[in-house]
């Protein structure tokens, strides 16, 4: 028989085992209890969705839709269908056809994977993982600072004390037009110092090439006529008005006038929370407003901002932390001996469940040596012991193993009847 060559995984698609995945759960909880204290509601939609939508929404003229995108043909029907490389746009088609936003405006989460076909790195793999918050139908920027002041409570949820916040603006489309035009000049004049990309982008993303982490090219980059300069009053308002509510709550912002964000349906406010512990992939959120980018995919025109965190970024971040212990396996482990004592165990385990304790039953029939080295790994708080002797007297012996429970080697007995009242007050 022909052996099979060993098989792994696709590059820069991670598996999470345990205990590993037990921090994306937890991760995930208190993701979800945070949103839901800002009454953000979740919303799902598929992982695939027509090429189309993406290149309209996101920008034909975008990394994303040049070199990322996992795209293929149908075979059944021919349509050209991608796997979503972000969130946004899923997001607003789906509100278009479900009529979303007919009655009132929406505050949205969505939480998954999602798929760019780029060089993985720390942090970034080609199947990543994103928490993406969308407040659809809201103009002001009340909204624009409720998300930021929002994002400043996770950080402090997750003890993370080193992460700033940087903003900017990209005004309105005739702002933007008339920067533009100047971006170009300037950009035509120092052509001799662009890279290959930047000469590519020069005349259908301007606004990109001031993006570039090419040291050549930073001092060209740092002397462009800024976005910010050409602000009307207007949007120099809407800053003003987002920059003072940062300050009643306290948070400290810089302005970074090279921010512009990697999609093309963004205006006025956008914003990254950056880091340094991270490596060059500093970025750990990045969002603002796309106000333009539900009637470009066919919808009645109404405002909208969000933002887009990556769980693996933040999940290394809180990883550094004291605070991102792995859950337990358990917290009461099932020792035995014997059939019956198997037996008893597994009758008072469902008991103990019953009142909402989390119990692991030794599998098998091993010695109480082994049973209790596997008990101390599984980081139960509590070994209960049900050999001949307790069920003679009807009785568990009951071992603390954690010093942070009843004291860590103590050791009691406890009758069957009383054991589930007993742990479920104690644990």
């Amino acid at each position: 028989m022909t052996a099979f060559k060993k098989v792994a995984g696709l590059s820069g698609m991670k598996d999470a085992l345990p205990p590993e995945s037990g921090r994306w759960e937890q991760l995930e909880a208190l993701v979800r209890e945070w949103l839901a204290g800002y009454g953000y509601q979740n919303l799902r939609t598929p992982v695939l969705e027509y090429t189309r939508l993406f290149t309209r929404g996101i920008g034909e003229v975008t990394d994303i839709v040049e070199k990322e995108m996992y795209s293929f043909v149908d075979p059944l029907n021919e349509d050209r269908l991608t796997m979503r490389p972000e969130f946004t746009a899923g997001v607003v088609r789906s509100a278009i056809e479900h009529n979303f936003l007919y009655d009132r405006p929406r505050r949205v989460y969505s939480m998954g994977p999602v798929f760019r076909h780029e060089r993985p790195q720390r942090g970034r793999y080609r199947q990543f993982h994103q928490i993406d918050v969308e407040a659809l139908g809201f103009p002001g920027p009340d909204v624009d600072a409720e998300l930021i002041v929002m994002l400043a409570r996770l950080w402090r949820l997750l003890g993370l004390s080193d992460i700033r916040l940087e903003l900017n603006s990209l005004g309105q489309a005739a702002e933007r037009a008339a920067h533009r035009a100047a971006l170009v000049a300037h950009l035509e004049k120092h052509v001799d110092v662009l890279d290959e990309e930047a000469r590519r982008r020069m005349q259908t993303n301007p606004l990109r090439v001031l993006d570039t982490k090419n040291p050549a090219m930073q001092d060209m980059a740092n002397s462009a006529p800024r976005l910010f300069d050409f602000l009307g009053e207007e949007s120099l308002a809407h800053y003003r008005g987002l920059c003072a509510r940062l300050d009643d709550a306290g948070i400290a912002h810089t302005l970074n006038p090279r921010l512009v964000r990697g999609l093309d349906y963004y205006n006025l406010t956008v914003f990254e929370w950056v880091t340094d512990r991270l490596g060059a992939q500093g970025t750990v959120c990045g969002g603002g407003r796309y106000d333009g980018l539900i009637e470009l995919l066919g919808g009645k025109p109404a405002p909208a901002v969000g933002f887009a965190i990556g769980m693996e970024r933040l999940l290394d971040l809180w990883q550094q932390g004291s605070d991102a212990q792995a859950p337990a396996e358990c917290q009461v482990y099932m020792v035995h001996q014997g059939d019956d004592g198997q037996r008893q165990a597994a009758r008072l385990a469902e008991a103990l469940r019953d009142v909402g304790l989390r119990v692991l039953v030794h599998a098998g029939s091993t010695g109480f040596k082994s049973q209790f080295r596997r008990a101390d790994a599984s980081g139960a708080v509590v070994a209960v012991v049900i050999g001949g002797d307790e069920l003679l007297r009807g009785a568990a012996t009951v071992k603390w193993l954690r010093t942070d429970a009843a004291g860590e080697g103590q050791q009691e007995t406890i009758a069957f009847g009383d054991l589930a009242a007993q742990l479920q007050q104690r644990i």
